[in-house]
């Protein structure tokens, strides 16, 4: 496993870590078992960085992590997120008393004194502006109820917002071969300032995995059905916000190029990490074996510049303009 620096924190997290939102919610069933053996797993293979977030099963995944660091000796980071449990979700709900309220929360749900790692959970555009919000964080850690604070973003333009603020340590945003943006607009500026980047949807929701077809079909509960096109939450988070036939013609172009000795899913994941940028990416897994292909993307060989230059090909001529525009 390769180890990053994660900003400023002074943390090193493995480049490939893991997304803990299947093992909460929205990805159909869960089954504590299966997650509890996902999560043993990845400590067992290296992994060392876990991000969750308060709204993930309303806790259940922050408990399930609180659980791992009981029953193992080896120490990990977590970082968590706030603010998708307003209701309405509103740029005025992010004041003291409810970012307050939602740490106090996650700090009970994890079993810990104090969050490695706090992000804002997706804010309204508005919330970036906001001096006082940011204050309300660094309050936060001079309290000593979070270590380090960031942001998790939908847009290109956020993340550059956000990187005004002299404390902001992180910038989560969907990055993979289906969103190409982030590289193009954002890395450079965060390089910059030593804000580290977590690679968010690494798998565009299953879609780069390669495995799914015309005909796959999700659980009602399952994200994927529900938020197609934007229902519950930003379209975005789902497939990426690419069209999903589209996306599997894109999928049958980019084969082409898989490493003989990968998967599918290896390969994106390995794509991500050619970008020196990207601190670490965050696919999900609900068992050991989506774990264990997970890691083996970490040890594959570099990918080749025709390799790379054939990615943003299939990228110019099938994605970008769905896209690109948007986020």
């Amino acid at each position: 496993m390769e180890y990053r620096e994660l900003g400023r924190t002074g943390y090193r997290v493995s480049v490939v870590s893991f997304g803990a939102w299947a093992i909460g919610s929205a990805w159909g069933p869960v089954d504590d078992q299966s997650s509890m053996a996902a999560l043993h797993r990845a400590l067992d293979l290296g992994i060392n960085f876990f991000d969750t977030a308060d709204v993930y099963g309303n806790g259940h995944s922050e408990q399930l992590l609180a659980r791992l660091a009981q029953e193992r000796s080896e120490s990990f980071y977590v970082a968590t997120k706030a603010g998708r449990g307003l209701n309405p979700h509103t740029a005025a709900g992010y004041n003291q008393g409810n970012l307050t309220a939602f740490v106090e929360q996650s700090l009970r749900n994890l079993h810990t004194e104090a969050l490695d790692l706090l992000q804002l959970h997706c804010p309204p555009s508005a919330v970036y502006a906001s001096d006082e919000v940011f204050g309300i964080l660094d309050d936060l850690v001079a309290d000593g109820k979070i270590r380090f604070y960031g942001v998790s973003v939908e847009t290109v333009d956020e993340a550059l917002q956000a990187l005004q603020h002299a404390n902001v340590q992180t910038v989560q945003i969907i990055f993979n071969m289906f969103r190409l943006k982030p590289a193009e607009q954002l890395f450079a500026a965060a390089k910059e300032r030593q804000v580290g980047i977590i690679a968010r949807v690494p798998l565009a929701s299953g879609l780069l995995t390669g495995k799914m077809q015309r005909n796959t079909q999700f659980a009602d509960n399952d994200h994927r059905k529900f938020n197609r096109f934007g229902e519950a939450f930003d379209r975005g988070e789902t497939f990426s916000g690419v069209d999903y036939d589209t996306g599997l013609t894109a999928v049958a172009a980019l084969r082409e190029y898989t490493p003989a000795n990968a998967s599918m899913a290896q390969f994106a994941l390995r794509w991500i990490t050619m970008f020196p940028e990207v601190s670490c990416t965050i696919p999900g897994a609900r068992n050991r074996e989506q774990v264990e292909d997970n890691v083996a993307a970490a040890d594959l060989a570099s990918l080749d510049t025709s390799t790379m230059d054939a990615i943003q090909t299939i990228y110019n001529q099938y994605i970008r303009s769905q896209v690109h525009h948007l986020w």
